[in-house]
C-alpha cells in the first residue's frame, strides 16, 4: 500500500552516492534516470513498450519520500543527480520550483487532464496523479453513528477512536494537518487540534504503522476504528460480500497531487522530455492505479472495478495554495508538536 515517510536531513555523501549510481551507461545508449520517491512503481511491460518505441531506457532512482526528493534536487541542482524528477507533491512544489530545479517544458500530453493541475506558467511541472488524503473509517467497528466530518472527530462519541501520523515524519499526517488549517483557518486550527488531544488521538510516525497496526479496518485488525489514509484505501478492503469494509469521508480530503518535470542542467532534454510526454501518456496513466493506488491525472482513464464503488476520487478535497504552505509549513508543525507533543 502506498505511503510516505517524511525525511528532511539529507547529507553530502548521500547526494554524492547517488551521483555515482547515475553516471554508469553503456556506451551509445540512450539512458533517462528518472528521480522518483520510494513508492514508484511501474509494470515492466510499459517500461519496456516505452524503450521499444522511442530508443531509451528509463533508469528509475529512488530517493525517499516527497520530502526527501525535493530536498535532494534541491542541493544538487546544477549538478542534478538526473534528468527527470518525479513524485514532488503539491506541498513540496512551491520550494521546488522557487529554487530553479526545473527546466520548462510544455508536453503535448499536458493538455490531456494534467493542466487542471498546472502550478505554473512556465509549465516547469506537469501533474502525474493525485492521492488524496482523507479520514478512513471502520464501518463495523464504528456502527452506525459514523463522523462525517473533522468536527465530528472532536466529539466525546469517538473518544479514543482515531490514530493519525505525525506531520513531521509523516507525508497524510501533514496533509491531514494541512486540511485542518484548511478547514479551521489560522485562529481556529490549534484548537481544534487541542479537542483532538483532549478525545485522546492517537499519533504514530507513519501511515504503516497508522494503518496496519492500530487500525481495525486493515488486516492488522487493530483497536482504533478511525484513520487518517487514502481515498482509494477502501479499493483494498474489499470483504466476501463485494462490497467494501471501510470508507474514505470525503469531506474530510486534502488534495496531494504529485508532479513530473525536466531537470534543469541534464544532459539529455530531448530524451527527458519524452520521458515526461511518456509519464502523463496513456499507458502509463492507465498503469498507475493498479502500482501506486493513486488517481491519474489523465482524463478517461478507466479505474480498476473496485475503485468505481469503493473509491470514488473526492469532488471538493480541501486544498492550500502552494505558496502558502511554502511559507508557513516548517512553523505549523513546530507549533503542532508543541500542542500535541509538548
Amino acid at each position: 500500500m502506498f505511503r510516505r515517510v517524511l525525511t528532511v536531513a539529507v547529507t553530502a555523501a548521500s547526494l554524492a552516492a547517488c551521483s555515482a549510481t547515475t553516471s554508469q551507461a553503456p556506451q551509445g545508449e540512450r539512458v533517462v534516470t528518472l528521480v522518483t520517491h520510494d513508492s514508484f512503481a511501474v509494470t515492466p511491460e510499459v517500461l519496456d513498450a516505452f524503450k521499444a518505441e522511442t530508443g531509451i531506457t528509463v533508469k528509475t532512482l529512488a530517493s525517499g519520500d516527497a520530502g526527501e526528493l525535493t530536498n535532494k534536487l534541491v542541493l544538487s541542482k546544477g549538478n542534478p543527480i538526473g534528468d527527470v524528477a518525479f513524485g514532488v507533491d503539491s506541498t513540496f512544489a512551491s520550494r521546488a520550483l522557487k529554487e530553479g530545479v526545473f527546466a520548462e517544458y510544455a508536453s503535448g500530453e499536458a493538455s490531456k487532464g494534467a493542466q487542471r493541475y498546472q502550478l505554473d506558467p512556465p509549465n516547469r511541472l506537469h501533474a502525474v496523479d493525485v492521492g488524496d488524503v482523507c479520514v478512513n473509517i471502520d464501518v463495523a467497528g464504528v456502527g452506525a453513528d459514523a463522523p462525517k466530518s473533522y468536527a465530528d472527530l472532536a466529539d466525546p462519541k469517538f473518544k479514543d477512536k482515531l490514530v493519525v501520523e505525525d506531520p513531521a515524519t509523516s507525508s497524510p499526517g501533514l496533509a491531514f494537518l494541512l486540511g485542518t488549517i484548511a478547514e479551521f483557518g489560522e485562529s481556529g486550527w490549534q484548537d481544534y487540534w487541542s479537542k483532538l488531544k483532549a478525545n485522546g488521538v492517537k499519533v504514530v510516525s507513519g501511515w504503516e504503522e497508522a494503518y496496519t497496526q492500530d487500525f481495525s479496518g486493515s488486516s492488522g485488525k487493530g483497536p482504533r476504528p478511525i484513520v487518517v489514509s487514502y481515498a482509494s484505501s477502501p479499493s483494498a478492503e474489499i470483504g466476501d460480500d463485494g462490497n467494501p469494509r471501510t470508507k474514505a469521508l470525503l469531506d474530510t480530503c486534502y488534495r496531494q497531487v504529485e508532479y513530473a518535470g525536466v531537470l534543469e542542467g541534464t544532459k539529455h532534454p530531448e530524451d527527458a522530455r519524452k520521458v515526461v510526454d511518456f509519464l502523463l501518456g496513456a499507458k502509463f496513466q492507465a498503469d498507475v492505479p493498479g502500482q501506486m493506488y493513486v488517481y491519474p491525472s489523465r482524463e478517461g482513464v478507466a479505474l480498476p472495478e473496485a475503485w468505481t464503488k469503493a473509491a470514488p476520487l473526492p469532488e471538493k478535497a480541501r486544498t492550500l495554495p502552494a505558496s502558502q504552505v511554502d511559507a508557513n509549513r516548517e512553523r505549523w508543525v513546530q507549533q503542532w508538536r508543541a500542542l500535541v507533543q509538548g
